[in-house]
Parts: structure tokens; sequence; C-alpha cells
């Protein structure tokens, strides 16, 4: 059993007892090293004005006349005749009045550097605060800023102007973020938007019918039959749609589980599975899978090669060409699929990875624009690259390089160049 640990609550208490603005923090900082570097600085003059003055005193008989006096005069020297002090009783006198005046200098210097130490902490005290108030003074107005921005006012930046240092690299930071989150709302904005237009669509529609089953007086079993149809068409495309919005959601959310899978597994049954459509359609489907090991969902990875699968045989030309292969560059496993079909214009295939980009085509058709943009998730939930290009012919071309799944070794997987040419990338 864990014992609980005693750092926590002591640590807890401490920082109850610091103050809670920064600005008060930084004045008790720099009063506190003013404090402990006046007191060592103080020490130091201390310890060398101690020991520059000696306590000995040298008696000197200038012309062997005698002993100086302190009123000018000389002493009888020991060796002359007559009574007087001897020479080492008066250097004794001056040695231990020279002793006590210094001590007297000691104790008046350490007296008026605590007296000048007590002031100046006063004035550190003062101008720390004053400083601190200067450095916090643009964090201050950033903060304002991004208080006051919301989703109504997200185009608004910081735009602080001044030298490149860290406050400026913090706000261009926050300028960066704003940018990202404005994009972000933007994108969901369109995403709802385009959604419930998606979906009103066919409720109106329903409306409709079912209205028209009720006010048409001489409505016989067959128009009912008919009506009951074409309903059951609308909600299985309405289905279809709630699916693949769920979908994209649950993509967007991130990996619930990792397993290592093999890519060529999951697209062999992909292409089994669209056998019979590909074949009512009349293409003709190529495939080269390799061994391509990797890290992720079994679910996702199947909806990402089944989206791709699906959009090459919807958007493509009757007796058209399907291509798709699997394996591995550099330890990472690679899907490529590409097909034949209408033109793909360069500066839209970017646009295709969006939510409910058909390429003109309407959701009458069973076209919702969402298989590439799920696709698109699903590569940025498992880390992977996904690239696209129009071919010259026609038609689209995918790849997608997902990450090592282990240290790579050259004898395993495809060549990668054999995969290239059929996806029609090269």
């Amino acid at each position: 059993m864990r014992l609980p640990s005693l750092a926590t609550p002591a640590r807890t208490r401490t920082h109850r007892l610091l103050p809670r603005r920064v600005g008060v923090r930084l004045t008790l900082l720099y009063g506190v090293l003013f404090v402990v570097s006046g007191a060592v600085l103080l020490g130091i003059t201390y310890l060398l004005v101690a020991g520059a003055s000696g306590s000995r005193v040298l008696v000197e008989d200038p012309g062997g006349r005698g002993v100086p006096r302190a009123d000018g005069g000389l002493l009888p020297d020991a060796g002359a005749p007559g009574p007087g002090p001897r020479p080492g009783d008066v250097t004794r006198q001056l040695t231990e009045q020279a002793a006590r005046q210094h001590a007297a200098n000691l104790r008046e210097l350490l007296v008026q550097s605590g007296i000048a130490l007590a002031v100046m902490v006063v004035v550190s005290v003062v101008l720390g605060w004053l400083i601190a108030h200067r450095v916090l003074r643009p964090l201050r107005t950033m903060t304002g800023t991004i208080r006051r921005i919301s989703a109504d006012n997200i185009h608004e930046r910081l735009a602080v102007t001044g030298p490149a240092d860290e406050l400026k690299d913090l706000a261009d930071t926050v300028d960066g973020l704003l940018g990202r989150l404005e994009t972000a709302l933007d994108a969901h904005r369109r995403f709802v938007a385009n959604a419930a237009h998606e979906l009103r669509t066919p409720l109106t529609l329903e409306h409709a019918l079912l209205e028209e089953s009720l006010i048409d007086r001489d409505a016989t079993t067959e128009s009912f039959r008919a009506n009951f149809e074409r309903l059951l068409e609308i909600s299985e495309q309405q289905a279809r749609l709630l699916e693949s919005l769920l979908a994209l959601a649950g993509s967007q959310r991130g990996l619930d589980r990792r397993e290592v899978l093999d890519l060529a597994l999951v697209a062999e049954q992909v292409v089994g599975s669209a056998g019979p459509e590909i074949a009512r359609r009349g293409l003709r489907a190529d495939t080269a899978m390799g061994p391509a090991a990797l890290l992720g969902d079994p679910g996702l990875v199947q909806r990402l090669v089944s989206d791709l699968v699906d959009n090459a045989v919807r958007h493509n030309l009757p007796g058209g060409r399907l291509e798709l292969a699997t394996g591995s560059r550099g330890g990472r496993a690679v899907l490529a699929v590409s097909n034949t079909g209408p033109p793909v214009p360069p500066d839209h295939v970017e646009r295709l990875f969006e939510p409910f980009q058909r390429l003109g085509r309407t959701a009458a058709e069973g076209h919702h624009g969402l298989g590439l943009s799920i696709v698109h998730a699903v590569a940025a939930a498992h880390d992977a690259v996904i690239s696209a290009a129009s071919r010259p012919g026609g038609g689209l071309a995918v790849e997608v390089v997902f990450p090592p799944c282990a240290p790579y070794s050259g004898e395993h997987g495809t060549d990668i160049a054999q995969l290239d040419n059929v996806a029609g990338l090269r």
C-alpha cells in the first residue's frame, strides 16, 4: 500500500502563502535578492576592513634621543638616565588604544552599513514594484485583448509590435492559435450549414410526398406504393448520410484502440465486397497487394480503404479502370488508389477532402461528398500522410502513407516503385 506523501501538503501550504499576483511576487523576489546581495557585500566589506588594519604599533626613537610622546616631545629612552615610562609600556598602551579605535570603527561601519542597507531595501522594493509593473504591462494588455475575443470577433489579433523578444514570441504564438481557431470555426460553421442543408432537403421532399398522398383524393394504391417506395429510398439516403456523419465525427475524435494489422488483407476484403458493383459498372480492377503492416484501428482503416475504393468506383467512366496497390516504403505501410474518370482540375483536388464537395454531382445521385473527408479524418487520426493528384487523362490518384509500425527490414514489403507505377502517381 502506498503511503500518502507528506511533501504534498507542505508544498500546498507553501503555494498558498505565496502571493497570487505576479507583480507582487516579482517585487518580493527583487527585494529578497537585493537584501541577500547587500548582506553578502556588507559581510565582505566588513571582513576586508577588519583584516586590513593591524593592532601592532611601532615606536622609533628619532636620532636616539628617546621615545616620541603624544604632544610631540620625547620620552627618555630606557637606556638613558632619568625617570620616565619605559618604551614597552608605551607601546602596549598605544596598541590597546589602536585596537579599541579599530573596534569602534568596525561597529560604526556595521551600523552605518545596516542603515544604508535598510534604506536601499525600501528603495529596491519601490523600484522592483515599478519595474515589475512595467514589464508585465504588455501581458496585461494581451490578457485584456484575449478576454474580449469571442466567436463573434475571433478575427481580431494581438498584433504586438516591438523587438523580437519573448513577449512578442508569445503574442505571435497566440495570434497563430487564434488564426487556427478561426479557420476551424469557419470550417465547423460551413459543415453545420451544409449538414443542415443536406438533411433539410430530403425532409422537405418527404413532407411533400406525404402531403401529396393526404390531399390527393383520387390517389390509388399504385400511387401510394410509388410514394412509399420513394420515401423508403429517401430514408435510406438519410441513413447513409447519418452514418457518414457519425463516421466523420468518430474519426475526428481520435483512435479508441490500436492493433497491428496488414493493410493488404483489409484491401482484399474491401475489393471483394465491392466486386459486384465493379462488375455492374463494367470496370476493370487491377490490384497489387503487398504486405504492409500498420498500427491502427481496424474499423477506421477499413472505412478509409472502403471510401477510397467507393470513390474510385462511383467517379469512374463506363468500362473504366480501378487500380489499387499496397506495400511498404521505409517500413511505412502505403496504400495507393487511382481510377479513370472525368478530368479533375488540379486546383480542386484539395477541396475534394472537405465535407460536401461533390465536384458537380448532386445528393440526388447518392453523392453526399463525405467520402474523401472521412478518408482525410481517418488518415489524420492515424498520423498518416495523404496526397492526391489529378491524372492527365482524367480521374484521381490518392496515396496514403502510414507511420512505421516496427523497425524496417528490407526483406519485407513490396517494391514501392511498382506500387507508384500501378497507382499512376509517377
